[in-house]
């Protein structure tokens, strides 16, 4: 299994603060059945930067790390790029780090909303050869209460990732049942864990592809993973036409 969003990078952002959590956290993936991890540390978000080169710089000391106690555990280069203004020049200056250097780039919203420029820049994105992938579209209140926002970004090109947590219900009854509405309606091609820690911020991977199966069957589980190593490879992930979802607005699910 590959997790290809994890904060497991020691001291750099909101996710493992020391080695010993790193180390904590990788015995955890492994006993998930995941043998290799895209590290995603926040870019822009707050006071984290976290660009491309210190990045690799702390990939190539946590995997030595991780070879010297034999964990069977590879931690490949990543970021979480909150969406801003400079994305493209920041792209081309290479301080932006794709998904293990392919043309998948990570973009995260605000938790609250939508910036105004997110179809431009989505847009200019694909322009300059990437593809971008957002995260946890289901954790967000603007697309939760108008699903048409994503079915916008998809249909002209994005890619989503739902968190495993979200799917089993770790985040509330509302946003579990948006999840699953988001892989009926082909608004989304990849789980991940977006651990921060084993406590309040888990895995949770097994019981999301578990569940994956149970509501949405086999092929839908195995398309799903199969979408991980598509993008670890840098290769065209499964995309099938997305449908539009009819909302009401939900109440305090946040």
């Amino acid at each position: 299994m590959i997790d290809i969003h994890c904060h497991i990078l020691p001291g750099i952002d909101d996710g493992a603060q020391t080695e010993s959590d790193s180390i904590a956290m990788a015995y955890a993936a492994v006993e998930q059945g995941i043998h290799t991890i895209i590290a995603t540390p926040h870019h822009m978000n707050g006071k984290y930067e976290n660009k491309k080169q210190e990045i690799l710089t702390h990939v190539n000391v946590l995997n030595s790390l991780l070879q010297s106690k034999q964990i069977p555990l590879t931690i490949l280069p990543g970021q979480e790029v909150r969406m801003n203004g400079e994305m493209i020049d920041e792209l081309e200056t290479e301080v932006i780090l794709p998904l293990n250097h392919t043309n998948y780039v990570f973009v995260e919203f605000p938790s609250g909303h939508v910036p105004r420029y997110a179809k431009q820049m989505l847009f200019d994105i694909q322009v300059a050869g990437y593809t971008p992938v957002i995260v946890h579209p289901e954790r967000n209140r603007e697309i939760v209460e108008h699903p048409s926002r994503l079915y916008e970004f998809v249909h002209k090109g994005a890619l989503t990732q739902i968190t495993a947590g979200s799917l089993t219900g770790h985040f509330g009854k509302n946003i579990q049942k948006f999840s699953h509405e988001l892989v009926e309606a082909n608004l989304t091609h990849f789980i991940a864990s977006d651990a921060h820690n084993t406590t309040t911020r888990g895995f949770l991977m097994q019981d999301a592809y578990m569940e994956l199966k149970n509501e949405h069957g086999v092929e839908a589980r195995y398309m799903f993973m199969e979408n991980t190593q598509l993008l670890v490879e840098g290769r065209m992930v499964n995309r099938d036409e997305p449908s539009m979802i009819k909302k009401k607005k939900f109440l305090g699910i946040f």
